[in-house]
């Protein structure tokens, strides 16, 4: 590869990670051709982008970026597959339903919104991230519990005020 390919492929890995706030790092060597095709499938169903990279292209890439990635750059080490998704667990959901018949893909780190994961032991911890759009559903659940409250109080209170006050009251 001529020094100006090595530039081109910099310079596309730093837009990609710009472009990307869900970046996980994962090794996929040792995959046969079957297991690798059926891991390239799953991630196209999951809307992750895979794809392979060299480690020191990856690592200039990283340093010419905006974003701070911590420790990441000291496990770019062996085989390193980079996984990007609009959907911060997205990629370790996949992880590990894909572990359920193989060893691999072996997490080595994650960049998640800005926070840094580094090592396997974290692949729990990346599944039980909630996305933007599971927490917009947890506090519209909450907004909207208080408001059922009034309303079950109205209804069982037997339209008497005196009965909807009572009701209400023993609900604080």
């Amino acid at each position: 590869m001529t020094r100006e390919e090595k530039a081109t492929v910099i310079e596309d890995l730093t837009a990609q990670l710009a472009e990307n706030a869900n970046i996980y790092l994962a090794d996929i060597s040792g995959l046969d051709a079957v297991a690798t095709s059926n891991l390239r499938r799953a991630c196209f169903k999951a809307n992750i982008k895979l794809a392979v990279v060299k480690n020191t292209l990856l690592a200039k890439a990283m340093e010419a970026s905006d974003k701070e990635f911590g420790e990441l750059p000291e496990v770019l080490k062996g085989n390193t597959s980079m996984m990007f998704s609009e959907t911060g667990n997205a990629p370790a959901k996949l992880i590990k339903n894909f572990r359920k018949k193989s060893d691999k893909p072996v997490l080595k780190g994650a960049f998640i919104e800005e926070a840094v994961y580094i090592g396997d032991e974290n692949l729990d911890a990346l599944v039980n991230i909630k996305s933007k759009e599971e927490v917009i559903g947890d506090i519209i659940g909450l907004l909207q519990s208080p408001a059922k409250n009034v309303i079950s109080g109205l209804k069982s209170g037997g339209g008497k005020l005196a009965g909807i006050l009572k009701t209400l009251s023993e609900k604080e």
